[in-house]
This record gives C-alpha cells, sequence and structure tokens, in this order.
C-alpha cells in the first residue's frame, strides 16, 4: 500500500491580544521555544513534505520568523481575518498542485506532538482529533453516531441541553484530502453573527455529501491552546513535568524534580545526577555519571561523563567539558573546551580558549577575552597552574606544564614548564601603617 502525501497547515494569525505582550502569541517560548517550533517540529515529525504557516499582516514577526525557517514559500497571509475556515483558504495557493491529505494544527498549541496528530492520517473523508474534556465549558462538542462516525460540531453556544452534557470535545485539529478539503471549504458561508467562515462547518458539508468523517482522540493535555499568560504557564508546567518524568525514567537521579528545569532539546543520559534548582536553557548534553550541582544554569554546553557542574556554576553556549572536568560555585564558563579533569574549582570566569588535560584554574581567574571590539581565546595547556586571583589578557597562550603565579596579569605567553610573574615588586615600610592610624584616629576624636 502506498503512503499518501502529507502537508500541513499551521495557523498563526489571531492577534493573541490576551497576552498583553508586545511579542506576538506564537513566539511565546515553552521549554524555551517558540509554540510556533513546536507546532513546526510536529508537522515535520508527521513528514509532511510541505508546510503552510497561516500569518497575519499585523504580524511581521511572525511572517519573519517562518521565512526564517521553512523560507518564504510557507508564508500565507489572512487578511483581514476572517475566521478559521479562511484561514485554512488562505493556504490554498501555496499548496497547489499538492495531491494528499492536508492536516490543520495551530500555532498556539505547543504541546501536540507529531505521535497525538498521526492517528488522522490513511482515512477517506473528514478526520477531526477530540478529546475528553474535565471541563467542557467553552468547547464545541462531537456529536458521534451510533456507528461511531462524527455526526455533528456543535459549539457550546448553539448546544441543546443534553449536547451540553457532551464531555467530548473539539481540539480544532483537523484533516482531510487537498482537494476534498479546500472543495468543502469554498462552500462554507458567512450567515452567522461574527459573519466569520467557521472551518467546523466542513463537517456538516461532508455529511450532507455523504463523505466519511471520523473523529479520533488526544489526551486534553496535548490539544490546550494557549490565549493568555496564564495558560503559557500552565503549558510550560505540562511541559516540564513531561521532561522530568522522561529524564528519570532513562535513569537520571533528581531529588527534588520539580525544581528542574528543562529545555525543549535537554539530553541528560541515564545515570547523571541532577540536583535542585538547576534550570537547563536549551542545547545542553549531559553524559552518564556526570553531576550538576544545585543552583547551576546550563545553556548551549556539553558535559561529559563523570564530570562535576556547581554548584550555582554558569555554563554558557560553547561550553564543553570533557569526562572529569571540575566547573565550580560561582565559575563561569563560556566557548571553552575543556580538556579530561581540568579543574576551575571557584570564583573564575573562562571565555573564548581551552584549557588542557589536568589544568588547574585558581580562584578569581579571568579570561580577558574582549577588547571592545573583538574577542579572542586564552590557551591553558595540559597541566597547567594558573594562580588564584590572576588575569589572562587574550590572545595568550599558557603552555603545558607553565605556573602562573597568584595575582599575575598574563600579556604575553607563558613557555612549557616556566613560571610567570606578572604583578608589582612587594615592597614594606616599616612603622607606617602604626602611624597612619593614630594619626587617623586623633583627627576623629578630635572632631567628636
Amino acid at each position: 500500500m502506498t503512503t499518501q502525501a502529507r502537508a500541513a497547515i499551521i495557523l498563526a494569525a489571531g492577534q493573541g491580544t490576551r497576552m498583553k505582550s508586545p511579542l506576538p502569541k506564537v513566539l511565546h517560548p515553552v521549554g524555551g521555544r517558540a509554540m510556533l517550533d513546536h507546532a513546526i517540529d510536529a508537522a515535520q515529525g508527521l513528514g509532511c513534505e510541505r508546510i503552510v504557516v497561516v500569518v497575519g499582516n499585523h504580524s511581521p514577526q511572525v511572517r519573519a520568523h517562518v521565512e526564517k525557517r521553512l523560507g518564504a514559500a510557507a508564508v500565507a497571509v489572512q487578511d483581514p481575518p476572517l475566521g478559521t475556515g479562511h484561514a485554512v483558504l488562505a493556504a490554498k495557493a501555496a499548496l497547489s498542485g499538492f495531491v494528499g491529505q492536508v492536516v490543520i494544527t495551530y500555532g498556539d498549541v505547543p504541546l501536540l506532538k507529531a505521535g497525538d496528530i498521526e492517528a488522522v492520517f490513511g482515512a477517506p473523508g473528514v478526520t477531526v482529533v477530540g478529546f475528553e474534556a474535565r471541563d467542557p465549558t467553552g468547547y464545541g462538542r462531537l456529536l458521534i453516531d451510533a456507528d461511531g462516525g462524527l455526526e455533528a460540531i456543535v459549539e457550546q453556544n448553539e448546544a441543546t441541553p443534553d449536547q451540553l452534557k457532551v464531555t467530548t470535545c473539539n481540539s480544532g485539529v483537523m484533516a482531510a484530502p487537498a482537494d476534498l478539503l479546500f472543495d468543502l471549504l469554498a462552500r462554507v458561508r458567512n450567515d452567522n453573527a461574527k459573519g466569520e467562515y467557521y472551518l467546523t462547518d466542513v463537517v456538516e458539508l461532508a455529511r450532507d455529501g455523504d463523505i466519511p468523517t471520523r473523529a479520533v482522540f488526544a489526551d486534553e493535555n496535548a490539544v490546550m491552546g494557549v490565549n493568555a499568560q496564564g495558560e503559557l504557564a500552565q503549558a510550560e508546567a505540562l511541559f516540564q513535568k513531561v521532561q522530568r518524568e522522561t529524564a528519570m525514567d532513562r535513569g537520571v537521579a533528581m531529588p527534588a524534580p520539580d525544581t528542574v528545569w528543562f529545555a525543549w532539546d535537554t539530553q541528560i543520559e541515564g545515570g547523571a545526577t541532577v540536583e535542585p534548582h538547576v534550570v537547563f536553557g536549551p542545547g545542553v548534553t549531559v553524559a552518564s555519571g556526570a553531576r550538576i550541582r544545585a543552583f547551576s544554569h546550563l545553556e548551549g554546553a556539553r558535559v561529559g561523563p563523570k564530570a562535576e557542574v556547581g554548584p550555582y556554576a554558569r555554563l554558557r553556549p560553547g561550553a564543553d567539558l570533557a569526562e572529569g572536568v571540575k566547573v565550580g560555585n560561582f565559575v563561569e564558563v563560556k566557548n571553552v573546551a575543556m580538556a579530561q579533569g581540568a579543574k576551575a574549582n571557584h570564583l573564575a570566569y573562562l571565555g573564548d580558549g581551552t584549557v588542557g588535560a589536568g589544568a588547574n584554574i585558581g580562584a578569581g581567574t579571568i579570561f580577558c577575552n574582549y577588547d571592545g571590539v573583538f574577542k579572542h581565546r586564552t590557551v591553558v595547556g595540559e597541566g597547567a597552574f594558573v594562580g588564584s586571583n590572576s588575569s589572562l589578557v587574550a590572545p595568550v597562550t599558557i603552555g603545558a606544564g607553565a605556573m602562573v603565579g597568584s595575582g599575575s596579569v598574563i600579556t604575553r605567553d607563558v613557555a612549557p614548564g616556566d613560571l610567570a610573574l606578572g604583578r608589582a615588586q612587594q615592597s614594606a615600610k616599616p612603622g607606617w601603617a602604626r602611624r597612619f592610624m593614630e594619626t587617623m584616629r586623633a583627627k576623629k576624636a578630635a572632631k567628636t
């Protein structure tokens, strides 16, 4: 049996006024990723060869976002906004020549995954994704006939008292063959109170034409739409719950999972430990045996086996820690690769460079990587020792096995095995401190 081609239309033209934010609604993040990108991910996960995002002229940011990810051909504009059916029709030209099934999803439904949608494909006619609602208030009800087919979608304000008791509700996600979908939409009328063209009307039109209609079901949380900041927070909480449970199922130890925050692409191998109050931004991988200690923040970083991060550490993009590396409290690492067994145990900034295997970076060390215009690299060789409170002014190389004396400002390369001292000559003035304090105390006493 040949699998039909698939396409997706993602509706993202809503005004989003209830968000009360200058950021367009569909670009608000869940798990560190725009809600619209979650919808695109789901469409790609379904194997859709064509993806069209319907945007509004009121939101050039959304259009630019889609063009950057999918290209200009993936954009369709709904102008003016005249309802969900009208929005889907706006994508017709972008799907010109497409033969296959089309699924309609939404840019503000971030928890819906490809696996939740898959069941809409493979059947003739119109398929709607429904869910069993804990509280059906406000949702359109799905009326299922005796044969299990979808008889109608009834909006709440048009439902009878008996229909209002139905808890099987409409998610808004729908699929149909492309030619059928656009043929039905061309017949949708706007003779309603809002003067809009409703996508749900295609079910009634299909039934009138003896075209099969059916419902498949997804979990209520998966089809949750986001329209306000409170709902965005609910979606984030649901997303985090799934991420935490998935990590622990893989064998990740988390003594206080509710305090750990994941990004959409966080990858932590089983056997790793994550202590309380850790935040993972996008782009983090953590290997088995690693320990991320409390109150650490990681983004765009790789943590190798048996490495230790924190507590109170920050790994920024490009931080790459090999096996057994230790990055301790109040250490920040950005765009630095630290080789096996290297250590920076406390109070340091390492930016743009490399640290060789077994090297030790003392407390208060700074990689001075920025000259106000350009970034420069610092190279610390294998087994080198950098004393506390040292400033390494890049570009600079500390050779293998070299030492930097505490309190040094290093502006030139240090050869392997050498000791470098870059601090002022210490001198002493006998009795000066005692005489100074006596004088100042006398002045203070005279004033009081």
